[in-house]
């Protein structure tokens, strides 16, 4: 079932396209002139727009590039009388998917539709394809902290020095070492991610150093180790704080001799990988207490970077909110809300427990809950729903 807006100035033509659209199980809104239609473009999500050229007020190709600005991706097709089909290629030329003439005929108009209902979903599973592929990081903010960080960044990335990213959890530390890997030499390498705190601590040396078959009860074959996998390019040892000793021990070990040895085998393979690690514990104190070996820690942070919390940068929220606001309408294909400047001051005063991942996760919640604009009552009704 899609969502239909019809919009024209005729009361027979709207009536009569609603109930033919809703007998084929759509949706179906209307709108008596332009700016009604506009109005209803802005605070709804429409699949398909059905839109008159020739109505008072405001001209259908008026209305239809101020739809091209509001929902880009929304399919139009416009409805127009005899002696105005040059008026029709002009709005093709505009962004309208199609047109109809009246009187309309509904064999034409329902192909019509479910033509451009086609379309929409191709558009949107085509977009996402290409957001996974085209897939860049970016670190939001201008404020001094941040500054300081994308400086790092860019003296840092072109070296092979290895890198300790800390900082609290959602402050960033991936996109961190991810444009570490984007600037750097090996850019055209493989970027092989690690999660030491998810992998149990049995298998966590199978992950990174391989394992012949048989090695284990499991091992029903052989396996490339991340470590040999990143070979050429950049491993990031996400949550580094979390790993075994005995893990540490050979990760120190590869680190000093660029070599590996996969479990269950006698054979050492060269490697030639630039390690990037990253934790939110203070790993100085994990060495006192003895969780964290002082050798390791010391081969991992040629280089130090601190990730700051969002609190010590709420300068940034506004660039940051803006940011979000882009991707939640994209992600969920609704026309971009905007924020009011009150509520940008309400968020400002919120103390991030969550940091940047809190951030995005309330703005996401406001853009499906809250109204056009967001008000700073929507972000106090909202952004922490269990107070």
């Amino acid at each position: 079932m899609a969502k239909i807006l019809v919009i024209d100035d005729e009361v027979a033509i709207r009536k009569a396209l609603k109930e033919i659209l809703e007998y084929e199980q759509h949706s179906v809104d209307t709108a008596k002139d332009g700016f009604e239609g506009l109005d209803k473009v802005k605070t709804n999500h429409y699949d398909v727009i059905l839109l008159d050229i020739k109505m008072p007020k405001k001209d259908g190709i008026e209305v239809l590039e101020s739809i091209m600005q509001i929902s880009p991706e929304t399919p139009v097709i416009m409805i127009t009388g005899h002696g105005t089909v040059e008026t029709a290629v002009e709005a093709l030329k505009k962004g309208a998917y199609d047109f109809l003439e009246k009187p309309l005929d509904l064999n034409r108009l329902l192909v019509a539709v479910r033509n451009a209902l086609e379309k929409k979903d191709l558009v949107k599973e085509t977009k996402k394809l290409r957001k996974k592929i085209d897939k860049t990081y970016e670190l939001i903010g201008e404020s001094p902290a941040i500054k300081q960080v994308k400086e790092m960044i860019e003296r840092v990335a072109p070296t092979d020095a290895r890198v300790l990213i800390i900082g609290e959890n959602g402050t960033g530390k991936e996109i961190v070492a991810r444009l570490l890997h984007e600037k750097s030499n090996r850019a055209n390498g493989p970027f092989v991610e690690v999660n030491c705190a998810a992998i149990p601590s049995e298998l966590i040396e199978s992950e990174l150093f391989g394992h012949e078959k048989g090695a284990f009860t499991s091992a029903y074959k052989s396996r490339k180790g991340k470590f040999e996998l990143a070979n050429g390019g950049t491993i990031f040892l996400d949550e580094i704080g979390d790993m075994s000793l005995a893990a540490q021990a050979k990760v120190l070990r590869v680190l000093e001799e660029q070599k590996l040895t996969p479990v269950g085998s006698n054979k050492q393979i060269k490697i030639d990988v630039r390690v990037i690690a990253a934790t939110n514990k203070n790993l100085q104190e994990e060495i006192k207490k003895g969780n964290f070996r002082e050798d390791l820690y010391h081969r991992i942070s040629v280089i130090v970077i601190r990730m700051p919390t969002l609190n010590e940068r709420v300068e940034d929220i506004p660039l940051l909110v803006d940011y979000f606001l882009k991707l939640a309408s994209e992600e969920y294909n609704m026309p971009r809300k905007s924020i009011t400047d009150e509520a940008i001051k309400e968020l400002q005063k919120i103390k991030w427990t969550g940091n940047i991942r809190e951030l995005k996760n309330v703005v996401e919640r406001l853009v499906i809950l809250g109204g056009n604009p967001i008000t700073a009552e929507d972000v106090k009704l909202y952004a922490k729903p269990l107070k």
